[in-house]
């Protein structure tokens, strides 16, 4: 009777498809409500615009459209002036999950798994039965026009159609045009807010946004771009003991010495021979042939090995002069300083905390703006599960004569900007809508915060004098005919040349406080 169960169990035992398993958890990736399901799609068409705008050096452009078609439809429309994609690729990059450029790569970099716009995709077709038109050029040759779906039993693009069309001008550049479901929204988790967040974190981008309540332009403040992040090696402190075994399974390296020096950053000849002799091993062993016993002293002995931290030209930082200028064009505070900390390394993997933080002017009186980004990329959901919240709140505000409910975000006017860069982002889920809270890198946080609290503390005492000052002018000035009077009885002097006389000295007093 068992074998029996056994064999009706077994017959329907099957491999899934990737593609198969987000389709049936789009929550996974964003798609949890009409809402963030609308705001997901042109997320993730944006972030591949403005990504390989800044891979070729070219200062983005990126057009976004959305348009209402009824029944709770929308036509989303991305446009951007990037390098394009060369034809071959194209049904791949967009139409098989798990297929990109970025996974394999050690650097900075806003898609990671593969997944942002082919999500976009299956949920298209899942919603709304239509295929995503993509258009795209490299500036040689004609225009390239697919229209793609994905086989989700086979996580495979199905190209429904592919034409070509003329290209006169050697336009260069990617279209995106997807119709689904979803709930457009002006305010709070909108496409408006995180368009206006990705405009504040990339001050040298310009974007174009046509949607149901007309036209804005985010103009961009900078033609300066960002140096790009360069591709490193694995750190041996940022390796586990599976990844090392595939590592040397697969490594075309002849000998144990030649597999660490060539396949790791920071790891020279010594270095590696001294690893080779903790681990009781030969320099010369072939790293293919070594067996679980032996690799697994190979970890222990990389793990407890001296050696420098990554190298950090893997990190673009915005730097403090753009961050500044990004947060006071788009939230128009009357005050505002930036803090980039020197890289760190949690992991063996090598991150940067940028921070800015904006007081008075425009800003609401009541509740501090928190702007939560990764890799240049807004955060909006899942605000209370990420680290950046977490340092915020445990950062002492009222040191800096900023009120702060116990255990909560500070209040008043204030707005926070936290950029967290690293050539991979602890994100909590696939969502990547929250940081993980390692300590290094809430240490990192908040003292960055800390730093920029101390220059935020000295402008606000510095304008509460000022303030007093002012309150003491205007208390002197109204009583000036009062003492002018009583100075002419005292010293004979007439009333109006005294007057004159205070009112110099005030004015003289102002000029030196100036």
């Amino acid at each position: 009777m068992k074998g029996e169960v056994a064999k009706e169990i077994a017959k329907d035992m099957r491999e899934i498809s990737v593609a198969e398993f987000f389709e049936r958890n789009k929550h996974f990736l964003g798609y949890e409500n009409p809402t963030k399901s609308l705001l997901t799609v042109v997320k993730e068409a944006v972030d591949n615009a403005i990504e390989f705008c800044c891979e070729a050096m070219i200062p983005p452009e990126i057009k976004v459209k959305v348009k209402p078609l009824g029944d709770n439809r929308f036509r989303i429309v991305v446009e951007d002036n990037g390098p394009g994609v060369v034809e071959e690729k194209i049904p791949y990059a967009f139409g098989k999950v798990l297929y990109g450029s970025r996974f394999h790569v050690l650097k900075q970099s806003r898609s990671l798994f593969g997944i942002g716009i082919k999500g976009a995709c299956l949920y298209a077709q899942l919603t709304t039965g239509k295929p995503i038109k993509v258009e795209s050029s490299t500036g040689k040759g004609r225009i390239h026009v697919y229209e793609l779906m994905i086989d989700v039993t086979r996580n495979e693009p199905k190209i429904i159609s592919h034409t070509t069309k003329e290209n006169p001008g050697g336009k260069h550049g990617t279209k995106v045009e997807l119709v689904v479901e979803g709930r457009y929204v002006s305010a709070g988790h909108s496409i408006p807010n995180y368009l206006k967040q990705t405009a504040m974190i990339n001050p040298y981008a310009k974007i174009i946004f046509e949607g149901p309540d007309g036209k804005t332009v985010f103009e961009r403040v900078t033609e300066e771009m960002p140096p790009p992040p360069k591709r490193i090696k694995p750190h041996p402190h940022g390796v586990e003991l599976g990844v090392l075994r595939r590592m040397l399974f697969l490594t075309r390296e002849r000998s144990l010495v030649s597999f660490l020096t060539k396949e790791f950053c920071r790891v020279g000849k010594t270095t590696a021979e001294r690893v080779c002799r903790q681990a009781r091993l030969p320099p010369s062993a072939k790293p293919q042939e070594l067996s679980l016993t032996e690799i697994e002293r190979l970890y222990r002995a990389l793990q407890r090995a001296k050696v420098k931290a990554p190298p950090t030209d893997c990190l673009s930082p915005i730097g403090e002069k753009l961050l500044i200028e990004g947060l006071k064009k788009e939230v128009k505070p009357e005050f505002a300083v930036a803090v980039t900390r020197p890289p760190a390394v949690y992991r063996g993997i090598p991150f940067q905390v940028e921070v800015a933080v904006g007081y008075g002017g425009e800003l609401p009186q009541e509740n501090c703006l928190l702007f939560r980004f990764a890799n240049k990329v807004p955060l909006f959901y899942h605000q209370g599960d990420c680290v950046i919240t977490q340092a915020v709140k445990e950062v002492d505000w009222t040191r800096y004569g900023i009120s702060q409910p116990k255990g909560q975000l500070p209040a008043g006017p204030l707005a926070i900007l936290v950029h967290f860069a690293s050539v991979w982002v602890p994100f909590t889920s696939e969502g990547k809508q929250a940081i993980a809270g390692y300590p290094e890198v809430l240490k990192e946080i908040k003292l960055a915060l800390q730093e920029a609290g101390r220059k935020i503390k000295r402008y606000v005492r510095k304008k509460e004098r000022m303030r007093e000052m002012l309150m003491r002018k205007r208390m002197f000035e109204r009583y000036l005919p009062v003492v002018a009077e009583s100075l002419e009885t005292l010293t004979g002097k007439g009333k109006e040349e005294i007057l004159k006389k205070l009112e110099e000295m005030i004015r003289s007093r102002e000029g030196e406080r100036k």
